[in-house]
């Protein structure tokens, strides 16, 4: 029963027994089925019905949801940071208070025991939290929005960088918190510029629909190729595993990336680029189960056209709107004609032109393209092109 977990504004962090008592019932039914499973499986299967998972999964859910809004109440601690944020934390440690010995003995032959009550212990704030959170909220932009607010103004940002940390300070932290504390701040697992998590963050900023946001924080120099050359040490097309942040207690390495290669930031780039160009769900099926095809961009206006003197000219049509190419399924060229030169956000074109590889011509008066067409784009090899009007 999720009220077990109580009035999210009167947590105590003494564990309830209530949620003690739960905890020590799923974790004991986990470590019977593993130990049950570590040489092989029975092959026993169980059938249930539909509305016996809903139910199930319900409850799940529940739980899900009540710890998240208990996890929010507890709040972070760190150096410089109350707990008040809002911002939700990533990581907790609990205390045994209370114990039996059990009479077991592990393989140094210490005595195991068995815990009888737990309190709660905080950490300072790692982008994870907040990065997480914003996936249970994305179709909500309001609640993206004043998240990203909070993540803003706290200890995740790096100020002078313009970029986000790993983690808040984790001055005064114990090192019991693992092997990040054996690094100088800045550096690494401690307060670091970490490119994978900070790209998942800015991921979820342009899932959540804040556009402005999301290419604010790309210009700003959060993002390659938009980072500072200089600082930056290396290559803008190339990934780099971490920078130093400004906490590094050398301002020389400020910015500067560390250990290049193909990390998961090149996965989040790409996700985010194909929100960019082609949008969240190209293909559709309507109420009749009729495939169509739609694209609904995220380019602002300066990839059409941009004043900055580094970057590349602009391209116009035949009746002079400017326009952005890219190939979809890196295959088929598709053309972006501005007519007003303004951001295309979350906006479907107003008419396509599909041309085929035979030399024929399909124009669409409409927003999607219709089944026969869509199914041809989506087994590529007949189209040569797609022109699309806005």
């Amino acid at each position: 029963d999720a009220s077990a977990f109580g009035e999210p504004k009167s947590v105590e962090f003494e564990v309830p027994i209530e949620l003690f008592t739960y905890w020590d019932t799923v974790a004991t039914a986990r470590e019977t089925y593993r130990a049950k499973i570590q040489t092989y499986f029975s092959g026993e299967t169980h059938s249930y019905d539909a509305s016996t998972m809903s139910e199930i999964v319900g409850r799940w859910l529940e739980h899900i949801e009540a710890g998240m809004a208990r996890a929010i109440t507890f709040g972070s601690h760190g150096h410089g940071d109350d707990g008040t944020s809002g911002i939700p934390p990533s990581y907790f440690s609990y205390d045994v208070t209370e114990w039996e010995l059990n009479g077991l003995k592990n393989k140094v032959g210490l005595p195991l025991a068995n815990p009888k009550a737990l309190t709660v212990g905080r950490f300072p704030l790692f982008l994870e939290g907040p990065t997480r959170y914003l996936k249970t909220v994305n179709k909500d932009k309001s609640a993206v929005s004043d998240m990203y607010n909070k993540v803003k103004v706290s200890g995740l940002r790096d100020e002078d960088l313009k970029m986000y940390y790993v983690s808040a300070s984790l001055e005064g932290q114990s090192y019991d918190m693992g092997r990040m504390m054996a690094f100088s701040p800045g550096w690494l697992e401690n307060q670091s510029i970490w490119s994978h998590m900070s790209y998942k963050y800015y991921l979820e900023l342009i899932r959540g629909k804040l556009f402005k946001e999301f290419f604010d924080e790309m210009r700003g120099g959060g993002m390659l190729p938009f980072m500072d050359p200089v600082k930056y040490g290396r290559s803008l097309m190339e990934c780099s595993s971490f920078l130093a942040s400004s906490a590094f207690p050398d301002p020389s390495m400020h910015g500067r990336g560390f250990s290049a290669r193909l990390s998961g930031s090149t996965a989040e780039f790409l996700s985010m680029w194909k929100l960019i160009f082609i949008g969240s769900n190209p293909f559709i099926v309507d109420n009749d189960g009729n495939l169509g095809f739609t694209l609904r961009p995220a380019v602002p206006a300066w990839m059409f056209q941009d004043d900055d003197k580094n970057a590349a000219s602009p391209t116009y049509d035949e009746d002079g709107n400017v326009t952005v190419t890219f190939k979809l399924f890196a295959h088929i060229p598709v053309t972006y004609h501005n007519s007003k030169g303004t951001d295309l956000f979350d906006i479907a074109p107003n008419s396509y032109k599909v041309t085929l590889k035979d030399g024929s011509v399909e124009n669409i008066d409409d927003g999607v393209i219709p089944s026969e067409l869509a199914d041809k784009i989506r087994r590529i090899w007949d189209i040569k092109s797609i022109d699309a009007y806005f």
